[in-house]
Order: C-alpha cells, then sequence, then structure tokens
C-alpha cells in the first residue's frame, strides 16, 4: 500500500487529475475502475475522482509494489535523470532576484529554454526543479504530485525575468494574474533606426508552427490572434533606438515581429532582422544573440494569494554584460537602474 498526504502544494487539484500523475502509465478508466472498488480511497473512504483536494487529505493505493512501480516508476526515474548534469553549467543562485516557498524570480540567460521543446533538451524548468530537490524542499514522489514549472517563457536567445511557481497554488495564482495582465511586464531592446517618440502598435499575430515563424498582420484576417505592444524610446541616435517595450499582450515573438512590421527590427535577430545590419553585428561588434531582455516585472498593488507579499513590487533583471558592451559600443549609454 502507497499512501500520499496532499500538502499546499497539491490542494485545489481534481483527485482523478492527481491520481493520473502519481499513475501516469495507466489510464481513466483505470483510475474510476479502481476508486469504485475502494482500491484507491480518499481519507479512508470511497471517492469518485471529482473532489477537490485539500492540504492534509490522505491518498491510499492499495496495490502491490510490482503494480504500483509498473504503473509509476518510469516517470520517476525518468524525471530525476533529467534535473542534475546539465545543471552543473549554470549556477543558480545567481539567477535568482527572489524566492520564498511559493514562487522565484529568475533572470534567464541568453541561450538557455524556458522549457523544452524536445525530449532530450534542459531548460529553466529543469534548472530549478533540480535547485529545489538539492534543497530537499522537492523530492522524486512529489513530482508525481506536481511538476513545477515556469509560468511565462522567454525564447532561448532573449534573457530576463521569468516567474517560477514551486507549488499548484502558485501556479493557478500567478498564471491567471499573467492571464489577466494585472501583471506588467517591461523588456529593453536595441532596434535599428531613430525612434523618437513613444507609442503603440496593433495588430494580429499568425503563427506558422512548421517553421516557428509568425507574420504580422495590420487587418484580422480571420487566423490571426489580437496583439497590442507598447514602446518609449530611451535614448537614441540616427542608426538604433535602445528602447522600452511593454507587452500588453503576450504572444510568441511578439516584439520581435512587431518591431520588424515597423522598420525598426531588432539588432541581432537572425530570424525577422536585417540581414546586413546583423553581418556587421556579428562579425564587427562580435555580438552573439538577439539584444532583448525582460528587465523589469511589476507586482499589482491589489495582488492576493501568494504574491500578497510582494504586492507594489517592482523585480528589475540586471542587464546581461552583452547588451551593455553593445549600448555602450552603438553610443546608447543608459542607466537601467
Amino acid at each position: 500500500m502507497r499512501e500520499f498526504v496532499i500538502s499546499k502544494d497539491e490542494q485545489g487539484v481534481r483527485l482523478d487529475k492527481q491520481l493520473l500523475k502519481i499513475l501516469n502509465n495507466s489510464g481513466s478508466g483505470f483510475i474510476y475502475r479502481m476508486l469504485r472498488k475502494k482500491n484507491i480511497t480518499l481519507n479512508d473512504a470511497r471517492a469518485s475522482g471529482s473532489e477537490r483536494l485539500k492540504s492534509g487529505d490522505v491518498i491510499k493505493i492499495y496495490f502491490s509494489e510490482d503494480t504500483f512501480n509498473r504503473l509509476s516508476s518510469k516517470r520517476v526515474s525518468e524525471e530525476i535523470q533529467g534535473y542534475s548534469l546539465p545543471a552543473k553549467k549554470y549556477e543558480t543562485e545567481k539567477l535568482i532576484i527572489y524566492e520564498d516557498d511559493n514562487f522565484m524570480i529568475l533572470n534567464k540567460p541568453s541561450g538557455l529554454l524556458s522549457q523544452k521543446a524536445g525530449k532530450d533538451d534542459f531548460s529553466l524548468n529543469e534548472l530549478c526543479i533540480g535547485y529545489l530537490m538539492d534543497k530537499g524542499l522537492l523530492s522524486s514522489e512529489s513530482l508525481l504530485m506536481f511538476k513545477p514549472s515556469v509560468c511565462n517563457r522567454l525564447d532561448r536567445n532573449t534573457s530576463g525575468i521569468v516567474i517560477f511557481a514551486c507549488n499548484y497554488a502558485a501556479a493557478r495564482t500567478i498564471n491567471e494574474a499573467l492571464y489577466q495582465r494585472t501583471i506588467h511586464k517591461y523588456y529593453l531592446c536595441i532596434v535599428k533606426g531613430a525612434i523618437k517618440k513613444e507609442g503603440s502598435k496593433k495588430g494580429f499575430l499568425i503563427k506558422d508552427e512548421k517553421t516557428n515563424s509568425v507574420v504580422i498582420d495590420e487587418k484580422n484576417g480571420g487566423e490571426g490572434r489580437q496583439i497590442e505592444t507598447a514602446y518609449r524610446p530611451l535614448v537614441y541616435n540616427n542608426d538604433n533606438t535602445l528602447l522600452e517595450v511593454e507587452l500588453i499582450t503576450g504572444r510568441s515573438h511578439q516584439i520581435r515581429a512587431q518591431m520588424a512590421s515597423i522598420g525598426h527590427p531588432l539588432l541581432g535577430d537572425n530570424k525577422y532582422g536585417d540581414k546586413v545590419l546583423n553581418r556587421k553585428y556579428h562579425d564587427v561588434l562580435q555580438g552573439t544573440s538577439q539584444l532583448l531582455h525582460a528587465y523589469k516585472l511589476v507586482i499589482p498593488e491589489d495582488a492576493e494569494g501568494v504574491l500578497k507579499e510582494v504586492a507594489g513590487t517592482v523585480f528589475k533583471a540586471p542587464l546581461p554584460p552583452e547588451f551593455i558592451n553593445m549600448c555602450d559600443r552603438l553610443g546608447l549609454k543608459y542607466d537601467a537602474e
């Protein structure tokens, strides 16, 4: 028999969903059959599977060890293997801007994925989970109940602020705040040409999954998702502008594609950028990635739940050295503090 005590990390999840995480090699039909037969109980009573779990609830699974391992152990072993060796190239503590029992705010370096794109990838997600496991705050058993995850994603070559939820309650609260757009996200980028006035741009974004690229459509052709980007020049000259950009909506490649669509592509952006300018950037200025950094996150004053303790807080992620050096070389000196 296996016993699982629900912690605050898992409360609010439906019982059947939780059981499918624990017994990940089974199916919903099997789960419901075991519940009817009381081979699985909740607080020593028969359950339907639709119950919302509370902290302190006890799930008991009356299987033999062989049966339990066959239905769950594969996932545990695969999870553990993914969180160790690649993490050694990163010093996680240096990436952490803020940390409490519920969530972390980190400064993701350029070149690191936010989440896996393929089975063998290593991402910030694995890095954070490995960090929590090393500190004894997360176990392989608890990973069967809830898998912590990033709440907002940045492109591989975009650096800056990412929020990582350590438990279910945090993930639910933060994802809802991001969906409602009450958390405000600001970026810094260097673009081609002089932008002298602040402004905003609306449009529709159409994504091509095959090429992992997007197209901006000024009018709604029925396929696109509505987007809006606000921008404010901080420093500019005849050739380039350092912009502060606020994402009113948050879509894949939004800033990069939308700025390119108005004739101001990001320096170093090989997908949407200016090829001639990028060649100079790589060959002469020794740039290695697009100059886009998620530098500021503003928590609303009336934040509730796990965000209440940081309500009204402005978090900033220091600029990477390459970004600072490029600003200096291009004559765009600016103190982000």
